[in-house]
């Protein structure tokens, strides 16, 4: 849907300007291929002029957010025209400094890993043909910083489309503490990488409350659904404010765990001390925060909960929770 829709756009700017003279709405409608096929090319057709107008305007709208200066003039018939000359929509001469080219040739090395990636090579090869100068390379200027940004979840691409389109979607979603993935409805916000992995925001239509997801735990295909939006996008979504505090980033406690032997990295990386206890264990003293017990269940057998004992307890609460499912 959101492909067919950017290719009317496309197609609709394009004639807009190609034209010498304002098109008035029959003609733009008798011109455009998408418009043809859903309401006929002309007013005879079983295509209603209402939904026509309404997705003319629509498109117009929407074409002007993204920049393009259409005009609306009346032509010698009295008819309403449209016309958007090339002189009102020619951009500057794009100039680049080696700094600037850089950061560029670095944002597009982020991609090498997803299906942006051939995207970002044109735009940068469309840069050099508009003005980046000669003389720099921004794949090579400071080419020992090799920025990554793992992207291998299916789910990102959709999610991405549905994020920029403001489209709800449906999916399987797997908690850490569920054996059995459920369906979720999400209102789709922003997505965020942190510390190596992706994560969603948004409005979870099911729990009516706003939610953050892992899309490493999100099972099958992502389904686009039809309609707006219920819940009001807020002008900042703290996408790792809210991982940090469920694996207690913002924790002013200690808990004290016993892992097992060369497993648990991560809880090793934030542990404050680690003591050796022998036979394959280590004692740790972690951060505590909320969030902390689902962090911790993921690790499984290889984690024991020493102290505190209200910790302990929701940890095994979880895991009787996920044995009986």
């Amino acid at each position: 849907m959101a492909i067919a829709k950017a290719e009317r756009l496309m197609n609709l700017a394009l004639c807009l300007l190609g034209t010498r003279r304002p098109l008035s709405k029959r003609e733009l409608r008798q011109s455009i291929e998408a418009y043809v096929e859903a309401f006929g090319p002309d007013r005879s057709a079983a295509g209603s002029d209402d939904s026509f107008n309404r997705m003319f305007e629509r498109d117009k709208d929407d074409l002007r957010e993204l920049g393009l200066v259409i005009e609306t003039v009346e032509n010698l018939d009295g008819d309403v025209g449209y016309l958007a000359r090339r002189d009102s929509n020619r951009l500057p001469p794009i100039t680049l400094d080696a700094e600037e080219a850089a950061a560029l040739g670095l944002a597009a090395k982020v991609w090498q890993q997803a299906r942006l990636a051939g995207a970002a090579s044109g735009a940068l090869q469309k840069l050099r043909a508009a003005g980046l100068p000669e003389d720099v390379d921004p794949y090579e200027v400071h080419g020992a910083l090799e920025p990554r940004i793992p992207v291998h979840e299916a789910a990102f691409e959709p999610l991405m489309l549905a994020c920029r389109d403001r489209r709800p979607v449906v999916f399987e979603y797997r908690k850490a503490t569920a054996a059995h993935p459920e369906s979720r409805t999400v209102e789709p916000w922003a997505l965020e990488c942190w510390r190596g992995h992706w994560y969603l925001a948004g409005w979870d239509r099911g729990r009516g409350a706003e939610r953050v997801f892992r899309l490493s735990r999100i099972t099958g295909r992502v389904r686009s659904r039809s309609g707006t939006f219920t819940a009001e996008v807020p002008d900042v979504v703290t996408v790792r404010e809210t991982v940090a505090s469920w694996a207690g980033e913002t924790a002013d406690r200690s808990a004290l765990i016993r892992l097992r032997t060369g497993a648990g990295y991560p809880l090793r990386a934030k542990a404050t001390s680690v003591r050796e206890l022998g036979d394959g264990w280590d004692e740790l003293e972690i951060p505590y925060g909320h969030g902390l017990d689902a962090w911790l269940v993921e690790f499984g057998p290889d984690v024991v909960v020493l102290d505190p004992a209200e910790l302990r307890a929701d940890v095994v609460d979880r895991l009787r929770a996920v044995a009986k499912g």
